[in-house]
C-alpha cells in the first residue's frame, strides 16, 4: 500500500516537472518570436531562426517524445536562452530598468536638496 502511494507521488512529481519544462519552453519560444531579428544581430547572438528552431524542437520534444535525455537537452537550451540571450536582447532593444532605485513617480528623490 505504501509503495503504491509513493509511486503515485513520484508520478505526480514527474508530471509536474515535465509540465514545468514544457511551460518554460513555450514561454521562451514566445519571447524569441517577439524579439526583433536585428536585435539578435546587435546582441551578437545566433539569429532568430536558430532560436525559433531550437525552442520549437524543445516544445515538440516535451509534448511528443518521452525521452528524458532529449527533454533535459531542451531544458538546457531553454535555460541558455533565458540567462544569456534574452538579457542581451533586452539590453540592445532598450528594455529593462531605467533610472535609479531611488527614483520616485515624478523623478529622482534627492531628500529635499
Amino acid at each position: 500500500m505504501v509503495g503504491i502511494v509513493l509511486l503515485t507521488a513520484f508520478g505526480g512529481l514527474m508530471w509536474l516537472i515535465y509540465t514545468a519544462m514544457l511551460v518554460l519552453a513555450v514561454v521562451a519560444l514566445v519571447m524569441a518570436a517577439l524579439a526583433r531579428e536585428d536585435a539578435y544581430r546587435a546582441a551578437d547572438k545566433q539569429n532568430k531562426m536558430f532560436w525559433m528552431i531550437i525552442l520549437g524542437v524543445t516544445v515538440a520534444v516535451n509534448l511528443f517524445v518521452p525521452f528524458l535525455f532529449l527533454q533535459i537537452a531542451g531544458l538546457i537550451a531553454t535555460i541558455v536562452f533565458f540567462v544569456d540571450v534574452r538579457p542581451a536582447l533586452r539590453q540592445v532593444s532598450g528594455g529593462g530598468r531605467k533610472g535609479s532605485s531611488s527614483d520616485g513617480p515624478y523623478g529622482p528623490y534627492n531628500g529635499g536638496r
